[in-house]
């Protein structure tokens, strides 16, 4: 699958043209990881944003007491560390392969960059990124009703 493709199945990408995912593509770089290797740590600063393009990959959180508990697991096409990207926050969680994975990452400084070059984009990402908070937080609200 080539960078093109991989990112015109993201979510996060669905609403831009063919003409913002090329450049976009320009700046993804390719990355490998294998089994039991970090793409990311619970509480570091992040360098970018994952998307898988083949494997799989393990995100955990560990809590105050020091116990770590899987979140979710993670495949192809699915994309990993985006709101540190917009916020610049330490990473929420890990991210480790469970097998050998591929990832393309856009480094945050260069996406940001671009960003700020075609602000078009910017303004196309915006109504995505905040239906994924909202389903985050009806989620999470769910979650919480249900313990009680």
């Amino acid at each position: 699958m080539d960078k093109l493709e991989a990112l015109s199945k993201v979510g996060l990408f669905e609403n831009l043209s063919q003409k913002s995912l090329k450049g976009i593509a320009g700046i993804a770089t390719e990355r490998s990881f294998k089994e039991g290797e970090a793409l990311m740590k619970q509480g570091e600063d992040g360098i970018g944003l994952f998307i898988i393009l083949t494997g799989k990959v393990r995100i955990e959180k560990t809590d105050s007491s020091g116990r770590t508990v899987e979140i979710a697991e993670n495949g192809p096409g699915d994309i990993m560390g985006e709101m540190t990207v917009f916020d610049g926050a330490p990473r929420s969680a890990s991210v480790v392969a469970t097998m050998e994975t591929i990832c393309l990452v856009l480094a945050s400084w260069e996406f940001n960059s671009f960003l700020k070059s075609h602000p078009e984009i910017a303004i196309d990402l915006l109504p995505i990124v905040v239906r994924r908070f909202r389903e985050t937080n009806d989620a999470l609200i769910g979650h919480n009703a249900m313990k009680d």
